[in-house]
């Protein structure tokens, strides 16, 4: 019986998002991107805090000690550990007019990495397509200055259908202490290509398409302890609010969707940086 209904509920969701895509395409309203700035604005707020000497780097270390506790040693066991968030603050909320806001954190270990073998991994951007694949089809470093960087990436969601995005960030690195060290990747420019089939082919204008996409800002933060690296990311994103009438159903759907990416490109990363981090000691990597 709740077999059944499930497969419904999951037929009834592709269909309604299939239509969207074949009729009712979404359209990023300013009232919509202007709510979810002041929501960016307002979680950006608190890392200035979590960022100084003694702050709260990773997400674990605000929350009781027993439970802390409990949650380093699933870390090192090799869990990945994945919470929903929400920004508080007067005037702002996750509850946004024609779209919705996505805010996870995600949290892994890394044992015997360093700092020194891990960041060389993640910040090589123009390796993002084969390290990340399937979900990165194309990447390339745009722009380097220092600890910035101007990054492209192109993304590809299997999910209801194929969509493709053109996507463009800024990057900025930083370094809290010897052992912490941040980054943050803000998008610039996203767009959907017209057709899946041809990624290289023809953009739809910025704010149009299915509407599956509008921002993705992440947050990264490395610190090295306990005989290896842990990695936090925080993952802000926005896309279109569910067609009217079927909210109750489509939208614990719906919101899964950034936190299986978040999990997949975490565990992706873990193998990665295991993986390559013997090989980069080899590299001559700008900090």
């Amino acid at each position: 019986m709740h077999r059944n209904l499930r497969v419904k509920a999951v037929t009834i969701l592709f269909l309604s998002f299939a239509l969207a895509g074949s009729g009712g395409a979404a359209e990023l309203r300013q009232a919509t991107a202007a709510a979810f700035d002041r929501y960016v604005a307002a979680t950006e707020a608190r890392f200035a805090s979590e960022l100084r000497p003694g702050g709260t780097f990773l997400y674990i270390d605000a929350i009781p000690a027993g439970a802390r506790q409990g949650a380093y040693e699933q870390l090192r066991q090799g869990e990945i550990l994945i919470e929903k968030l929400e920004t508080l603050a007067p005037g702002v909320s996750a509850d946004i007019p024609g779209g919705i806001v996505h805010h996870w954190v995600g949290l892994i270990f890394l044992p015997g990495a360093t700092l020194e073998t891990t960041l060389p991994v993640v910040r090589d951007y123009d390796r993002r397509s084969e390290l990340y694949k399937p979900d990165v089809i194309a990447s390339r470093t745009v722009a380097h200055n220092g600890d910035n960087y101007k990054m492209f990436l192109r993304l590809q969601q299997k999910k209801f259908t194929t969509v493709v995005f053109n996507t463009y960030y800024d990057v900025h690195w930083g370094q809290a202490d010897a052992k912490k060290v941040y980054s943050n990747s803000i998008s610039t420019r996203i767009t959907e290509v017209k057709d899946a089939d041809k990624p290289d082919g023809e953009e739809m204008p910025v704010g149009a398409g299915h509407g599956y996409l509008w921002r993705l800002n992440t947050y990264w933060r490395f610190e090295e302890k306990d005989g290896g690296v842990y990695l936090q990311c925080e993952a802000l994103s926005l896309t279109r609010d569910i067609p009217a009438g079927l909210g109750w159903l489509l939208k614990p759907l719906v919101v899964s969707i950034p936190r299986q990416s978040l999990t997949r490109a975490l565990g992706q990363t873990r193998r990665v940086v295991l993986e390559e981090a013997p090989k980069s000691e080899d590299r001559t990597t700008s900090p």
